[in-house]
């Protein structure tokens, strides 16, 4: 895969990035809620929550929507969504993880079953792909934070397991069940970060061509487009040239 940043903007070229804004915001007020409904409704006290809150700011959810999702999740009439995760195998072979809030698990199970269908791919068992991905903290912070070196030292103090960085930031893993503790000593010394967010951290990754990348995205697209869907993870590992090809096609 080529540098973060490369990945994270090929929808942006692609045109997409604002026509999901509003669903974007969606699927983050829906995390926000459930977070508070299932802990404490105030972010200091409540990690996940934090973290939903922070995860929408980050791609500038008004404060006026974040506080409304909070105070829905104190309403004795507010939903309540089951999180579930799906995994299979997408065009090429590329490993697919679906996690998704839904109130209707049957019609969430047959819309991405139906997806998956439609796209070349296969819907599997749980557990079928997930033992090639381990469950990690991510914290992202901008390139200007510091150098490699600075921030490696202030990673390894806070507890963090393993640090990416390259021209376009800083990308540090902990445990899954660190995360909150990593992320707190990191900010004592680097700052507030970008994003702090659970992830799926491929072991491997699957080499694809043009032609099966852009089937993949296609999948990938179509899946994010579903109310019910939170994430899609893959372990594509996709060339500068391809994501190149697939952005201009």
């Amino acid at each position: 895969m080529a540098g973060h940043s490369k990945w994270a903007n090929i929808q942006h070229r692609k045109g997409r990035q604002d026509a999901a804004r509003s669903k974007l915001f969606s699927k983050l007020s829906k995390e926000i809620t459930v977070a508070a409904k299932m802990g404490d409704p105030d972010p200091d006290k409540n990690p996940r929550l934090r973290m939903a809150v922070k995860e929408a700011k980050s791609v500038s959810v008004p404060k006026d929507v974040i506080d409304r999702a909070i105070k829905k999740s104190q309403g004795g009439d507010a939903e309540s969504y089951d999180e579930i995760r799906y995994e299979g195998y997408g065009p090429g072979g590329v490993a697919v993880i679906v996690e998704a809030m839904t109130d209707n698990r049957n019609r969430t199970a047959s819309n991405v079953r139906s997806t998956f269908g439609k796209s070349g791919g296969n819907l599997g068992e749980t557990g079928s792909v997930s033992f090639m991905f381990d469950r990690k903290g991510e914290i992202h912070y901008k390139a200007e934070v510091g150098d490699a070196d600075t921030v490696m030292m202030a990673a390894i103090e806070a507890g963090a397991e393993d640090v990416e960085s390259d021209e376009d930031g800083h990308w540090i893993y902990c445990a899954d069940t660190d995360l909150n503790e990593v992320a707190t000593a990191l900010e004592a010394s680097l700052g507030e970060s970008e994003t702090t967010k659970l992830i799926w951290k491929p072991q491997n990754r699957t080499p694809l061509d043009a032609e099966e990348f852009a089937k993949l995205m296609k999948l990938v697209e179509t899946l994010e487009d579903d109310d019910d869907v939170q994430t899609v993870t893959t372990n594509v590992e996709a060339s500068d040239e391809v994501m190149q090809a697939y952005a201009e096609g």
